[in-house]
């Protein structure tokens, strides 16, 4: 039966679990970092075309994580939004530390 999150908080944890291949996590932070250089870049030049490789970018490195590190499906086919948005909390956790490249098994 399939698990049905009624918050953030509570799927976050799931979404950690889908993401412990460091290399995936690297390719996510490198992703969604890349993705806010693209939004930064584009704002301050106003050239909003650079806005259709946001996703390009941030799902491509984060597909090549989960397909060939994880693994498995990338948790946005069944979870879109909350994905998305774990996405960013991972990122940010891993920029000030806390959560690690590498978890703890």
């Amino acid at each position: 039966m399939e698990t049905k999150y009624k918050s953030l908080k509570e799927f976050y944890p799931y979404y950690l679990s889908e993401h412990q291949d460091p290399t995936c996590r690297k390719l996510h932070f490198i992703g969604t970092g890349l993705l806010f250089l693209i939004l930064g870049t584009a704002i301050f030049y106003g050239n909003f075309w650079l806005l259709l490789l946001i996703p390009v970018v941030g799902y491509g490195f984060a597909w090549v994580g989960h397909f060939f590190y994880e693994k498995n499906k990338p948790a946005t086919f069944k979870y879109p939004f909350y994905s998305l948005a774990s996405d960013f909390v991972m990122f940010f956790h891993l920029l000030i530390g806390k959560e690690r490249f590498s978890p703890k098994k």
